[in-house]
């Protein structure tokens, strides 16, 4: 695991400032502190800062084929390379390492752009062919490792693993997004291609960008999609076995390495499957890490211990106070971008604990996505069932105005909302489940923002983001599209950033299992009612892993990974986030409406309503200006990224 950077002249071979290239490299000190390597040539220069974990004596980077013609720098695991050296070798390529980073050159040497197409992994590497006058990006299926890149004006083009590097360059503009501003407020994340910057993108999961010296720049190549055929024919026991067996072979793959390895451990369903599979492929005991914390209602410690007892692996827990809120502006200065996860603060501290055993650490990450087990999952599911009973052209204007005149009742539980039904009935599915996963839903993004925003968006919505996938995904299946929509942003754009920054904050590598793209290619074959069945979400792993883990482990109410945000704003951060929403810096921007602030405010603290979800994206958003946005260029290169 690695941090990578770099800076191209697409317009002829201008010298590249090497310590311009140096500040950006060590702006991700914390993504490699075991080395660091840069390229410097006419026009172009590489940074790489190296986190070892295999081939720990010859695996530096950059690394070159044989003539040094072709160069790259890598951040993350390519799990089938040892697959692919004897075809390589066949070719007539000669190795000089035993690191998966090597294939990369040398699979550019016989497959060119589709050489991505023959790995299996999670990565993000730049290539350069200097014969070519080729630059060559590009980034796993999932998005599992991120990819940052920007052209500016003058022809320069910059890339990196985080968006710091990019800032510590000094020529990318900070002009903020609108756009991004109303995704981030929709969402809690802003959605790939974008980012928070006007100049800056990510690279999209699945693609790749080529640039050649000399000519105009290319637009991102998808080069992989998923499509849910949900057309196997196989019972449900056919199925448990070649579950049992897929998931295997994936664990099997990210278990190698050449330094401590180990597993988180929440008491969930998912990181308890890939523990019981990993200690039947060990001789040794499993590394398992998970965190307690002291307020019962967010602790599930006995039942990670649970499964650590049955597989006796060597078990690391820590308590987390219910009141580890020190984070935010360590978490601000992180993730370069607003952010608001709060469940981004036990993912840092398990990361933490994790990184005082092991350098690698196998997640769970994905379970929900890939196996259906969201409880929103079974709730769209039910309302569509009711949708699918009335024609949309009779739901919208009855049910809308029903939706409107029926009085709000956010205290009932969800089945008396009839607000809430009314309202969804009126939508399509893509827009009902856009609307059921936003933070900040559309009245109250249109309450929060002023004119000023709602002119310099021009009638954006978050909602296109999810209109434009839904317009690809190729099913009508509704429970395949939402999880094709969730692929497309929440997994993207909310989990892979939190646990990749989480992680590589310090300095660990965590490898996702259940995300291994041929597994996800297998399940999307298989029938929704595989996924979930009546009021049972993963229904297919939970029956799969019957064998391995306990009834209480498989088949108890999902617990989450969340912290009390309503108390914290209600008590020790009462003044903090009311010094911050109603401070000076959000009022600066000209895009919220104050007197809706300090209503959201007044209502959370006297407990009128719960607004906290809300207030911790406003206070997520505020650290970020603080913090990124309004640092000198040399601060925002190393800010934030000293483990707490």
């Amino acid at each position: 695991m690695c941090g990578i950077t770099g800076i191209f002249d697409t317009r002829g071979q201008r010298d590249i400032d090497r310590a311009v290239l140096t500040r950006m490299n060590e702006s991700q000190h914390h993504r490699g502190p075991d080395e660091g390597g840069l390229h410097v040539e006419p026009g172009l220069g590489l940074g790489h800062r190296r986190l070892s974990i295999i081939d720990l004596s010859t695996g530096q980077q950059p690394l070159y084929n044989e003539d040094q013609s072709v160069c790259v720098v890598f951040n993350g695991e390519i799990y089938n390379y040892q697959e692919l050296i004897p075809e390589l070798l066949a070719l007539g390529h000669v190795f000089h390492t035993r690191s998966d980073t090597e294939v990369i050159v040398h699979a550019w040497e016989a497959w060119g752009e589709d050489c991505v197409r023959r790995f299996r992994g999670m990565f993000a590497f730049a290539l350069w062919d200097r014969n070519r006058e080729t630059l060559f990006l590009a980034r796993d299926r999932l998005a599992v490792k991120p990819l940052y890149y920007a052209l500016l004006p003058d022809g320069t083009f910059l890339f990196g693993s985080e968006l710091k590097s990019l800032l510590a360059h000094g020529g990318l503009a900070r002009e903020i997004d609108p756009l991004a501003v109303e995704e981030y407020f929709a969402l809690g994340y802003v959605a790939e291609p974008r980012t928070i910057f006007r100049q800056a993108r990510k690279l999209p999961p699945a693609h790749t960008l080529t640039l050649r010296r000399g000519q105009p720049a290319a637009a991102p190549k998808e080069y992989w999609d998923l499509r849910f055929t949900l057309d196997a024919a196989c019972s449900v026991e056919e199925a448990c076995e070649q579950l049992d067996e897929k998931l295997r072979e994936s664990i099997r793959l990210r278990m190698i390495a050449e330094v401590p390895l180990g597993a988180f451990l929440s008491g969930g369903v998912d990181s308890s499957a890939v523990v019981a599979l990993m200690a039947g492929l060990s001789n040794d005991p499993v590394n398992t890490c998970s965190i307690a914390f002291d307020d019962p209602a967010f602790n599930e410690a006995q039942f990670a211990q649970k499964v650590a007892d049955r597989y006796r692996t060597r078990h690391h827990c820590d308590l987390v106070a219910s009141d580890d809120f020190d984070l935010v502006d360590t978490l601000a200065s992180l993730y370069d971008e607003p952010y608001a996860d709060s469940s981004a603060i036990p993912t840092y501290r398990v990361c933490q604990l994790a990184r005082r055993h092991v350098t690698v650490a196998l997640s769970g990450d994905g379970g929900d996505e890939t196996f259906g087990g969201y409880r929103r999952y079974r709730l769209h599911l039910m309302e569509e069932r009711l949708r699918a009973a009335v024609p949309h052209s009779v739901r919208r204007p009855l049910f809308g105005l029903l939706g409107r005149c029926y009085p709000k009742a956010d205290w009932a539980p969800r089945m008396f909302r009839a607000k809430t039904t009314f309202e969804g009935m009126a939508r399509t599915s893509v827009e009902a489940y856009f609307h059921s996963v936003s933070i900040l839903r559309g009245p109250m993004r249109r309450a929060l923002f002023t004119d000023r925003f709602r002119r310099e968006i021009a009638g954006y919505s978050a909602e296109d983001v999810f209109r434009h996938h839904a317009g690809r995904a190729d099913t009508d299946d509704p429970l395949a599209l939402i999880q094709y929509l969730d692929l497309k942003t929440y997994l993207v754009g909310d989990i892979n950033t939190k646990v990749d920054r989480a992680s590589m904050a310090h300095s660990l590598e965590v490898r996702e299992p259940l995300m291994d793209h041929e597994l996800l290619e297998w399940m999307a074959t298989l029938p929704s009612a595989f996924k979930v069945r009546g009021q049972e979400g993963k229904f297919l792993l939970k029956k799969a892993m019957e064998p391995r883990l306990p009834q209480d482990i498989l088949y108890r109410p999902k617990m989450g990974f969340s912290v009390p945000l309503a108390r914290w704003f209600r008590g020790p951060l009462r003044e903090r986030v009311r010094d911050a929403v109603l401070g000076p810096r959000l009022a600066a921007t000209g895009w919220f409406n104050e007197d809706y602030l300090r209503h959201v405010v007044d209502a959370h603290q006297s407990g009128v309503s719960d607004y906290s979800a809300a207030l911790w994206t406003l206070l997520m958003f505020e650290a970020f200006l603080r913090n990124v946005v309004d640092a000198p260029t040399d601060q925002a290169a190393v800010a934030g990224v000293a483990a707490q």
